[in-house]
């Protein structure tokens, strides 16, 4: 099975397969900041609370975003590969109008089971779509494929989303290795010796009194780009460590990609404090994608399972047009990209390097 055997690649890398200084998990060189996209968060959009938790001795871990009073939410997935939960609940035509939280995890499959914990937390504190004597806590879910990223367990879980949401605030959103990107890896055609390091990233930007955020957890199989330049971030590396492959060139100069499994997936989420309607928000996550598109080379594929959320807490008076929102999403989305690119540490003991220990980036 071309997945298992993905993993067992991952895993068996030499320590000389990074390029730079070897370093403890967690521990990076300093980023020069001053090459980052601009930043600010999804936290600044009113009402937003952002919380992870992440299990080092994987890595792996989840990341909450929610709104306790309620935020009307969309959804829209791309790729072909997904895994979610309650993604048809934000179907326009279907009942419930609100969700209370977004999770975002790794550990594939088994990573749903953190967003029990999230319903947990939420209940406790009385928050979910009412029925009878009770609530029930809206909390749609995606994950991403890092199963493999250090081995097979720890996963993330109930008890896991639920520390995520103990964690949660409306301050500064920590980026890089962190929640549900500690084990995303980017550059994976070329297969996981010429893989990269990735992380979770995020990005807001305001316009009058309209605020539009997002946050992303960056696992594709693709590279990632920066918009701005056009030049590959971070990604497949070449064979010699002085540059990257570029994905995309080879394939359009004829190159023959192998089957690959579906061990990829990226995940984010928008919102802004703008108030739409739930079908207005799906629009909203599906021009989102456009931002998948700028900044990661190849994207949507048939493994990947890429998936963005939409979220608004309704919280301004303006007026705002769906579609201008859209395109803002987008852009922020981009941003938030190639920050969860440039944001991410190595992990010297498994062999990927991350864009700021990579000698050959440029």
């Amino acid at each position: 099975m071309r997945r298992r055997e993905f993993n067992k690649n991952l895993l068996g890398l030499p320590l000389a397969a990074v390029a730079g200084p070897a370093m403890a998990w967690g521990v990076a060189t300093e980023l020069d900041t001053s090459l980052l996209p601009p930043g600010g968060s999804i936290t600044d959009v009113p009402g937003i609370k952002v919380g992870h938790y992440t299990l080092k001795e994987r890595p792996t871990g989840c990341t909450v975003i929610m709104c306790e009073a309620g935020a009307t939410g969309g959804v829209d997935v791309r790729g072909s590969a997904p895994g979610t939960r309650e993604t048809d609940l934000l179907s326009p035509i279907n009942l419930v109008q609100t969700v209370n939280a977004i999770l975002l995890s790794g550990g594939s499959a088994y990573g749903l089971d953190a967003a029990g914990g999230v319903m947990r937390y939420m209940e406790e504190k009385g928050f979910g779509y009412k029925v009878g004597a009770g609530v029930v806590p809206i909390v749609p879910a995606a994950i991403l494929m890092d199963l493999g990223v250090g081995g097979f367990k720890p996963r993330p879980d109930a008890e896991s989303g639920y520390a995520a949401c103990l964690a949660a605030t409306n301050g500064p959103v920590a980026e890089g290795c962190v929640g549900a990107g500690a084990g995303a890896t980017i550059g994976k055609m070329f297969g996981g010796k010429y893989a990269m390091k990735s992380g979770l990233g995020s990005a807001s930007v305001k316009v009058g009194d309209i605020v539009v955020g997002a946050i992303v957890a960056v696992n594709a199989v693709g590279d990632v780009i920066n918009p701005m330049t056009g030049k590959v971030v971070a990604g497949a590396r070449s064979e010699d460590g002085k540059g990257f492959r570029d994905a995309m060139a080879q394939m359009m100069s004829g190159y023959r990609v192998a089957i690959q499994g579906g061990a990829n997936t990226t995940i984010g989420c928008v919102a802004t404090n703008a108030k739409f309607t739930k079908t207005q928000m799906c629009k909203i996550a599906q021009m989102s994608h456009d931002g998948y598109a700028r900044a990661i080379n190849p994207v949507h594929t048939m493994g990947d399972g890429d998936t963005i959320f939409s979220m608004s807490t309704g919280l301004s008076k303006t007026e705002a047009d769906e579609s201008a929102i859209g395109a803002i999403a987008a852009t922020v989305m981009a941003r938030a990209i190639v920050r969860a690119a440039m944001m991410a540490t190595s992990i010297p003991e498994l062999g990927l390097v991350a864009y700021r220990d990579y000698a050959g980036r440029g």
